[in-house]
């Protein structure tokens, strides 16, 4: 399979940045998108909401639902699933995108950011994958993927700022556990990380960090496109990195995803010297 048509896509987190590129490179092959997100009314502060976000999935080619969702509350995420299944008669793919982060040390994050952070990024993934799971068993080819790093227990990620590591571990901590319990069902749950910071309105909680020193949220677009098009049967359990997955795809060109060609680009979090040496950049 090298497309998405006519696959339903259930995508937290969509009205803006890497959701909303993976929404709208599935959106090309013609796919149903569910756009599960918070923002519904225009906020100065983070722009789109998923009714723009539905516009430019429709643009695309594709067909979209909007749908305001909390996936922190257990009726909204039902309700939001049981809604992209009667306007498309099932879902094929989960994408566990949405996330919450502070880059703050443990005496500078309230509890109130903690409980944040664990609800959308672990409990949301979980939360989104038990609602989704009854209908991926029933799809042809079903996915889950969720934006998540390889599991990393090095002190150096762990120390800046517990909290947050912690609830990015536990989004990946859930997919192993998921695709443990489920790859063998015929679901393919796997993990996909950057290599290099990704230019969204996550970067202005990095200190230092500019867009010029980034790629696109259109990398990992494409990357995840590669995944969820492959046979789902025994393709589950792997933490994925974006250029690693285009690289074995064929893509060679990887100044076309960066902000400023040529520029230095930044690693992203998590990842080990190994990792991150893998592939030129």
């Amino acid at each position: 399979m090298s497309t998405l048509a006519g696959k339903t896509l259930f995508i937290t987190g969509a009205s803006r940045g890497i959701g909303l590129a993976i929404a709208k490179r599935a959106a090309a092959d013609g796919a149903n998108i569910a756009i599960a997100a918070k923002t519904s009314a225009p906020n100065p502060k983070l722009p789109g909401t998923i009714h723009t976000a539905a516009a430019e999935v429709e643009a695309a080619g594709g067909h979209a639902l909007a749908l305001q969702c909390d996936i922190r509350e257990e009726e909204q995420v039902y309700a939001a699933v049981a809604a992209t299944v009667d306007a498309f008669g099932g879902i094929d793919i989960l994408v566990n995108n949405a996330s919450a982060i502070w880059l703050k040390g443990t005496i500078d994050t309230p509890m109130k950011r903690f409980d944040l952070m664990q609800q959308v990024n672990a409990r949301g993934t979980f939360l989104c994958s038990q609602a989704c799971l009854p209908h991926l068993l029933k799809a042809a080819n079903p996915h889950i993927l969720s934006l998540s790093p390889p599991l990393n227990l090095e002190p150096k990620w762990w120390g800046p700022h517990t909290g947050y590591t912690l609830a990015k571990m536990g989004m990946s901590l859930v997919t192993l556990g998921l695709a443990e319990e489920f790859g063998s069902q015929g679901v393919a749950i796997n993990a996909l990380w950057p290599r290099t910071v990704i230019a969204t309105d996550a970067i202005n909680m990095i200190p230092g960090v500019t867009p010029e020193q980034c790629r696109k949220p259109e990398i990992v677009a494409d990357a995840a496109h590669a995944i969820l098009v492959r046979p789902s049967d025994g393709f589950s359990g792997h933490f994925l990195i974006d250029d690693d997955v285009l690289f074995a795809a064929g893509v060679t060109n990887f100044e076309q995803y960066a902000v400023k060609p040529g520029e230095h680009l930044l690693p992203d979090l998590f990842l080990t010297e190994s990792q991150l040496a893998r592939h030129p950049r």
